[in-house]
């Protein structure tokens, strides 16, 4: 039908992830937003390769909610870091966001984000690498950071569309990735199942 517009079908964003949000907001999607009650934490980070792990958790999340949402589209997503072959999810406590950023100084790591959109029997995972390197971070410095808070519940103890943009030297790929969701990619897939 002429007219139609990427909003006709009824879109369900699986995260609570205000960057998330904003990402999608700015691209024009009208959505609502029903975060997932998967436990990511379940699933021991070193049973597959990164990548499939990232897969994994955003479709775990995704048919989790599509289970609540049926004729919906839902997507999900996962970010994590992975650093000399270790995977960096979100630290807990400043002293483990602390321990992360100091390993991640003067060094470059990966950020990799998977997504999920399922609808009914449809579905469709992939996932998306970014590479960013820190420039060397003095300790105070560190702590300083630690001490605004931004760092927990972030992965890889970071905010890099916020004041953490000042710890980065050089980002190869998606920035949009880096802070959650890989729109140019999400944006390709999701105008397939939006379509009418």
């Amino acid at each position: 039908m002429a007219g139609m517009t990427k909003e006709m079908k009824n879109l369900v964003l699986a995260s609570g992830s205000p960057r998330r949000k904003e990402i999608l907001e700015k691209a024009g999607y009208a959505f609502t937003i029903d975060p997932s009650d998967f436990d990511e934490d379940s699933v021991d980070p070193h049973s597959m390769p990164p990548h499939e792990l990232a897969r994994f958790l955003s479709l775990q999340k995704a048919l989790d909610v599509a289970a609540r949402h049926t004729g919906s589209v839902v997507l999900a997503a996962d970010t994590f870091i992975v650093f000399e072959g270790e995977i960096m999810g979100k630290p807990h406590t400043p002293e483990e966001a602390t321990r992360m950023l100091m390993k991640l100084s003067g060094r470059t790591h990966s950020v990799i984000t998977g997504f999920s959109i399922v609808q009914g029997a449809q579905i469709h995972s992939d996932s998306v690498e970014s590479r960013v390197t820190f420039r060397e971070l003095r300790t105070r410095e560190i702590e300083d950071y630690v001490g605004t808070g931004e760092p927990l519940d972030k992965a890889g103890a970071y905010a890099i569309q916020e004041m953490g943009s000042a710890l980065v030297e050089d980002l190869e790929g998606s920035l949009d990735n880096v802070i959650g969701l890989p729109l140019q990619e999400v944006s390709s897939v999701l105008s397939g199942f939006l379509k009418i």
